[in-house]
């Protein structure tokens, strides 16, 4: 887009009134993306929102290892994976 006097001081007219870029894209009839450009390049930026209420860290819980006795897993056998009889495929 062709940024003339008047598109600059339109363009820094309704970014001070509060309207967004894609606002703003629409009354000047160019893309949301070059109204974002010339703001960067004039340095135009909105006032940062304060940061929202951050909840209080805690410590996670100290996991205890299980006794044996008390495991929800059951017991499995272990298995040779090598067959007890003497066959050979090859």
């Amino acid at each position: 887009m062709d940024w003339g006097a008047k598109g600059v001081a339109l363009l820094k007219k309704l970014w001070a009134a509060g309207q967004s870029a894609a606002q703003i894209a629409r009354r000047l009839r160019c893309s949301r993306n070059a109204v974002c450009g010339m703001l960067t390049r004039l340095g135009l930026k909105r006032g940062h929102k304060p940061p929202a209420a951050r909840p209080e860290k805690r410590p996670h819980p100290q996991l205890r290892p299980a006794s044996p006795a008390t495991s929800t897993r059951p017991v499995t056998k272990k298995v040779s994976r090598r067959a007890s009889s003497s066959f050979t495929p090859f």
